[in-house]
């Protein structure tokens, strides 16, 4: 029997602690929340980080750059589908610049998997850039 109240807690967790890292520019914390290989959709594209070490850190140099961002936060988490070992979440996240105003609101698909007895975000696919 799948506990779903569970799977919910420890979701919430996996991706309170990638927020906190991407806004902490903490790539290895990012690898920590994630399972390799790992599956990101964006922009038309799809990447394959393969490894740790692989998140390509570029993409928030170039946000800086182009938008101003500073940082961004969950909108809304919902868990969608679960099982014992994988779950679906829709999530919406805004991006930020550092006096507040919003850059852009974008709608998520992740999916985390239960890997060795640990969670972690395997696939993510994003309208964001």
């Amino acid at each position: 029997m799948t506990d779903t109240a569970e799977i919910e807690r420890q979701g919430l967790a996996v991706l309170e602690r990638f927020m906190a890292a991407l806004n902490a520019y903490d790539a290895a914390g990012m690898d920590d929340c994630m399972h390799f290989p790992h599956v990101r959709m964006a922009e038309s594209k799809v990447t394959v980080y393969e490894a740790p070490g692989n998140n390509p850190m570029d993409l928030f140099d170039r946000l800086k750059a182009e938008d101003g961002w500073h940082h961004s936060a969950w909108d809304e988490m919902d868990l969608i589908q679960s099982s014992e070992v994988k779950a679906h979440w829709r999530l919406v996240y805004t991006r930020y610049r550092e006096d507040e105003s919003v850059i852009g609101r974008y709608d998520s698909l992740y999916t985390l998997t239960k890997l060795d007895g640990r969670w972690g975000i395997q696939a993510r696919s994003s309208f964001g850039p």
